[in-house]
């Protein structure tokens, strides 16, 4: 194992946030931080780095305790707004995901479809603040003979409400285009025919775990911005793939690691949780995520002054319909997907990100204050993510 000239350890960051004497700098200021003085005397000034990304995740939801009625109700079919949630876990549980629609959604039947109100939304509408209506439809049991229950509800109504996201914050993303001759609507947007545009989702240098990719820091336990308010990893998140082409700085060139995450909804914002309408594909959520990555080495030092230009994915075409034995284009860097074009194929094409950079910083700035005035401390995480590293 190698042993490092800067050795720190959690509690000894964690202690430092307590007297307020800690260093902390979002990603993209560490950057430079490093290029000027290297990586191990910027791992002997810099505590923490933070990180932020706000994209749709549509592996979201929210698991929702609506409590007893009077008399009590079995519930195994449960709608907010007119949204199925799904009933089969207790009496008054249910879990509400991020894409599903109402019931009387046209869906794709008027192609594009619209997907105007879904679970994301009724996600948004709860931290908002508003009334929602909910409905429960029960068997009748001995113990639990209502049949029906009908109540207006707000998030403060409800006594617990979870929000439990089984896949977020991607670690890389391909860039997606189209080679067909017809616009295609897909989870990455609608893709315009003859490689028109190229669409691409992630925060790139600001991005969590392209800051971290060998998770060294990022584990079970790991406390973290989420929605809003305060969350947790909990654990791997599903699709999640560590063993995927690295570069030599790590970081993956395709999809990779996801994680598990966890908060209490009570402490979330309707700007950190947005529900979306994807044409022609669905509803989702857009979630804000960011982490805080300590700098026990200057290993991590280096990790999170990775840049832009040292970021790279790989150009997929979305087409279902060439049945061409590679739809890959080659690799881009995400300096060059956020010059807004780049060269596919010999052709000049328009880049389009799905996820925002300004709410990103805003995240990784908020994060950095938090810390710095000593209200959030790091969490230990208790085992760290699988990783090929």
């Amino acid at each position: 194992m190698k042993k490092f000239k800067v050795q720190k350890t959690y509690e000894e960051i964690n202690e430092k946030i307590k007297r307020g004497d800690v260093v902390v700098v979002t990603a993209e200021e560490m950057i430079d931080i490093v290029k000027e003085n290297g990586a191990e005397n910027a791992a002997h000034e810099v505590d923490v780095v933070t990180t932020g990304t706000f994209a749709p995740m549509c592996s979201s939801g929210a698991f929702i305790n609506f409590g007893h009625t009077k008399p009590p109700i079995k519930a195994s079919q449960v709608t907010l707004n007119n949204v199925p949630a799904y009933g089969g876990i207790a009496a008054v549980d249910c879990y509400l995901g991020a894409t599903q629609p109402c019931n009387d959604d046209p869906l794709n039947k008027a192609y594009p479809g619209e997907f105007n109100y879904g679970g994301g939304h009724v996600i948004q509408d709860l931290v908002a603040g508003k009334k929602l209506t909910l409905k429960a439809t029960g068997y009748g049991t001995d113990c639990y003979p209502n049949r029906f229950a009908e109540k207006k509800v707000t998030l403060a109504d409800l006594p617990m409400v979870t929000l439990c996201n089984p896949r977020n914050a991607y670690q890389n993303y391909n860039c997606a285009i189209n080679t067909g001759k017809r616009t295609i609507y897909t989870y990455m947007g609608v893709l315009k025919p003859n490689i028109s545009n190229a669409n691409y989702c992630s925060a790139g240098q600001l991005s969590p775990l392209l800051n971290d990719p060998l998770f060294k820091t990022i584990g079970i336990g790991t406390r973290i911005f989420l929605g809003g308010g305060i969350g947790y990893v909990t654990f791997y998140g599903t699709q999640h793939n560590p063993e995927i082409e690295r570069a030599s700085n790590d970081t993956p060139m395709r999809p990779s690691g996801t994680l598990f995450v966890m908060g209490n909804l009570k402490q979330m914002s309707e700007r950190w949780l947005v529900g979306i309408s994807i044409l022609g594909y669905g509803c989702s959520l857009s979630v804000g995520l960011g982490i805080p990555i300590p700098i026990l080495n200057e290993k991590m030092a280096e990790y999170t002054s990775v840049s832009d230009e040292q970021l790279y994915t790989h150009i997929i075409d979305y087409c279902q319909e060439n049945n061409q034995n590679t739809n890959n284009y080659g690799r881009i860097s995400y300096a060059e997907l956020r010059s807004g074009e780049i060269t596919v194929d010999g052709k000049k094409v328009q880049t389009v990100p799905l996820s925002s950079m300004v709410r990103a910083r805003e995240i990784a700035d908020t994060l950095k204050q938090w810390i710095k005035n000593g209200s959030f401390l790091l969490g230990v995480p208790q085992e760290t993510l699988p990783s090929d590293g």
